[in-house]
């Protein structure tokens, strides 16, 4: 089948409730669009969920996919903890990784502990658990596929890995999702790690309507140093989601947008025309 679903998935721990702690009512927005995209994503009988995540390993210069045999973790926060297991779908993660290579792309293959087996297991980050907590509960557990982007190479190589992420997906007979993991511009409180900064609002403000109009491909375009300024964590596996609709034409919707605190928080659904 190939990819059937897309969406944007922030990744605050407060959307989880036992990770919400005072936050709860706050960030009470995206926890229904988040619950939503789950909705949205079960109707498709997903098998394995794509997740691209700027918070595993950071390897200069590089793209990185997982291909370890397990995937888990542990997130604490707030006095409250959640705890993921998932297998990887080391098949299709092989596949990217040789078209990736194929199209000379600057991709790595990652793996962790063993070659394979039960120790063969990534430690599973932030940016992977929160978006799963909510997708990962499906009545048939899917499988993942863990990829990490690149800062330092140009967003059009991002954009070519997505074209290879829908052509190996294209291979399976399985019906697959791929996710964007995704905060938006991280400088919209003064009281946060990053302090105040106006383009924050206009950083969040130009994705808003980039989903809105079905339009992702302008951020591509954006000028570096709002990019700088608004701080976001999420230009690089958009940039990836670009690539994946440019093979596999869907529409996008709208789910949720807000700001509670210091980062922007953005949820948006993409289906097949």
């Amino acid at each position: 089948m190939g990819i059937v679903f897309a969406c944007i998935a922030p990744h605050g721990g407060e959307i989880i409730p036992q990770l919400a702690g005072d936050e709860l009512q706050a960030f009470s927005k995206t926890r229904r669009g988040m619950q939503k995209i789950a909705s949205l994503m079960e109707k498709h009988k997903i098998d394995t969920l794509v997740i691209a995540t700027p918070h595993n390993l950071r390897i200069k210069d590089n793209i990185g996919v997982v291909t370890a045999e397990f995937s888990e973790g542990t997130l604490k926060t707030n006095e409250g903890s959640v705890e993921l297991h998932f297998k990887c779908n080391r098949p299709l993660a092989t596949e990217i990784l040789r078209l990736a290579e194929d199209s000379k792309l600057p991709v790595v293959g990652v793996n962790y502990g063993t070659d394979k087996g039960e120790s063969s297991c990534m430690p599973m980050d932030w940016g992977t658990i929160i978006p799963l907590w909510f997708m990962g509960t499906q009545s048939k557990k899917p499988s993942i596929v863990i990829v990490t982007p690149s800062r330092e190479i140009p967003l059009e190589k991002l954009v070519k890995f997505g074209n290879v992420v829908a052509q190996a997906s294209r291979k399976s007979s399985e019906n697959i999702a791929f996710v964007a993991s995704a905060d938006q511009a991280h400088t919209h409180d003064s009281k946060g790690p990053y302090g105040f900064h106006k383009d924050s609002k206009k950083f969040d403000k130009v994705v808003v309507k980039a989903v809105q109009e079905n339009n992702l491909g302008i951020l591509i375009r954006l000028d570096q140093q709002l990019v700088e300024n608004a701080k976001p964590d999420s230009i690089w596996q958009m940039a990836i989601l670009i690539g994946v609709l440019e093979r596999v034409p869907m529409k996008g919707q709208m789910i949720s947008y807000q700001a509670p605190t210091y980062f922007g928080m953005l949820s948006a659904a993409y289906t097949l025309k």
